[in-house]
């Protein structure tokens, strides 16, 4: 922290917010291999609750590294940092009453432990959501040619392929190739409602 700063208290308290707004916050982080499709299904995600005039808004890695964390490489220590800006953002977002989901591959688990600790301090919902695609499909569909530069010496440090992805103990959804988006979707929309409040 910062010297001369000083915490502002809040005045206007999350419940009245919350009923004002007529919806509570959540984060729902999408963690996976690259070329998952952690970004397919969040954006599906969004765009069934916005329809459904809730509000939501989608936090995707890659987008966030053209701004918010365009400072950061792909080192161990670049990555922890990116997780946990995001994960602040997203407790932001979800304190304002707004579904933040985060698609970020997120490799490391302590990381995203740390993300859902700070959710939980402070009394917020957060949902871990597993796209379990095999890293041969993922390799197979590479839709940004990560893949295919990894294996050609191209690329080093990716995700799956010469640096780690260490899977989520116990995510509250897990998503497998074989679902389509619709049944994705509809998977974490009901965890979603379940959520404790």
């Amino acid at each position: 922290m910062s010297a001369n700063v000083i915490w502002q208290e809040v005045t206007l308290d999350r419940a009245r917010r919350w009923e004002a707004l007529g919806q509570q916050g959540a984060t729902v982080w999408f963690t996976g291999l690259p070329g998952a499709g952690k970004t397919t299904v969040a954006t599906a995600v969004e765009a069934r609750l916005i329809d459904a005039g809730r509000s939501a808004y989608r936090l995707d890695g890659d987008n966030l590294r053209h701004g918010l964390c365009s400072d950061l490489g792909f080192s161990k220590g670049d990555r922890e940092i990116n997780v946990g800006r995001v994960g602040e953002m997203a407790l932001l977002f979800a304190d304002a009453g707004t579904v933040a989901l985060v698609a970020l591959v997120s490799p490391y688990t302590d990381c995203r432990q740390k993300v859902r600790a700070l959710h939980e301090r402070d009394g917020l919902p957060f949902l871990e959501v597993f796209v379990n695609t095999p890293a041969e499909e993922c390799a197979r569909r590479d839709p940004k040619g990560l893949y295919a530069r990894a294996n050609n010496g191209s690329l080093s440090g990716m995700t799956g392929v010469d640096a780690p992805y260490e899977e989520p103990r116990a995510p509250e959804v897990e998503l497998t190739p074989e679902m389509d988006v619709d049944a994705a979707v509809a998977l974490v929309l009901a965890a979603l409602d379940e959520r404790p409040t």
